[in-house]
């Protein structure tokens, strides 16, 4: 219990310092360009066109709603935040009571290190991750929708209770898990990416007697983790717009979005429109290619 207690102070610190970043990335996945393109420079130091970066984008945050601006959706996500840390523990411990080796190898035990045990070691964490997941969505549903509503200056989700009740009487109980599938989907398919590659690179890529061993793995497993996230933001993109699309919301319904019958049909229009990647970088962000910008709409099209 202390452990939880402890992860939840340290993860709560660490949600408060970048939940600016976050608002600022959800704003963008949507589409939302406040500031028209201006010339800035590359990593070459190039002069080209380009559009606003973190430090331009909550600048106009505060400029509109102050620096308290910045930390809308906070409340939500430091519950999620809390209950998904206990929630994981809990059930991370029941499936460290249970062996698996009888679902993968038999009776086999399983060797520290081989892929038996990655394997093993991967299914209960990703038990204990997707049961965090599903119990905190209807927090995150909300955290974006708080979010989101900077867009048309809504106040429909601005308190926490409120917003329960509004997904409720406006959705009902499927509304808090808007945008649940492709999340899953991101959490479990990263999850085994680190993994399995990890386990590939510390056993065919790296010898005992490197140097720095230790270094050499803490770097890998940033690589397949930089990897695994790069593979699954399409579907990290297509769930926060799930979340928010047709919600009642400006920045859920056209011009932002059309109204999605299912993820897939969101993910697929991204994919049509060339937007898979919107909104996974905060820094040097390119124009999107053959997009005009809209003024008065404060988009691309």
């Amino acid at each position: 219990m202390a452990d939880a207690c402890g992860q939840i102070l340290v993860g709560s610190g660490l949600t408060v310092l970048s939940h600016p970043l976050m608002y600022i990335k959800v704003l963008i996945q949507v589409g939302h360009e406040p500031l028209p393109p201006a010339l800035g420079r590359n990593l070459f130091g190039r002069p080209v066109q380009q559009l606003p970066g973190l430090f331009a984008y909550a600048k106009h945050i505060i400029k509109i709603d102050g620096k308290t601006g910045l930390y809308k959706g906070l409340v939500p996500r430091l519950c999620a935040g809390a209950l998904g840390t206990v929630v994981h523990s809990k059930a991370l411990q029941k499936c460290q009571e249970k062996d698996f080796p009888q679902v993968v190898g038999g009776q086999q035990k399983a060797e520290e290190g081989s892929l038996l045990h990655v394997v093993n070691e991967t299914t209960k964490e990703m038990i204990a991750r997707s049961c965090a997941t599903v119990i905190t969505h209807p927090f995150h549903v909300i955290t974006l929708r708080c979010m989101v509503q900077f867009i048309g200056r809504e106040t429909k989700y601005s308190y926490m209770f409120g917003s329960i009740i509004t997904v409720y009487r406006e959705e009902g109980i499927w509304g808090f898990f808007a945008g649940l599938i492709p999340r899953l989907l991101a959490d479990i398919i990263s999850l085994w990416i680190c993994n399995l590659l990890a386990h590939a690179l510390n056993k065919y890529a790296i010898d005992d007697t490197m140097n720095h061993k230790g270094e050499i793995k803490s770097v890998s497993t940033a690589l397949t983790g930089f990897l695994a996230s790069m593979v699954t933001y399409p579907l990290v993109l297509a769930s926060n717009l799930m979340a928010v699309n047709d919600c009642g919301l400006a920045g859920g319904m056209p011009p932002y979005a059309p109204a999605y019958p299912s993820w897939l049909d969101c993910l697929a229009h991204l994919r049509r429109e060339g937007n898979t990647g919107r909104g996974n970088s905060l820094f040097f962000r390119k124009l999107p290619a053959g997009k005009k910008y809209a003024v008065d709409q404060k988009r691309f099209f």
